[in-house]
């Protein structure tokens, strides 16, 4: 597990690093990933490495509030742990007007 910046492929923005322990793996603003993972988080296995969209904010008891993300290539669904600095709630807003 690497924490480190990027810049998002999807707004372009500078995202810094992951505030807590934990490794960065979705934009903090716009809150697209990347397709990395493969099996489970952090495995770096996947060979898509195309954009992942948000498309929902799930809460899991023991995790905390997640990022449902959707490749745009082959379809994969991963959660994601959103983080304390995320812009989840905007989100929230835009997903809520669309139903």
């Amino acid at each position: 597990m690497i924490n480190e910046e990027f810049i998002c492929n999807n707004c372009s923005s500078k995202v810094k690093k992951h505030p807590e322990w934990s490794a960065r793996n979705h934009c903090v603003y716009c809150l697209y990933s990347k397709h990395l993972d493969k099996n489970y988080p952090w495995d770096r296995e996947s060979s898509c490495f195309w954009l992942m969209k948000p498309i929902l904010i799930d809460y899991k008891k023991n995790k905390g509030y997640m990022i449902k993300h959707k490749c745009l290539k082959c379809d994969k669904e991963i959660l994601n742990k959103i983080s304390s600095d995320d812009n989840f709630l905007e989100f929230s807003k835009k997903i809520n007007k669309k139903s």
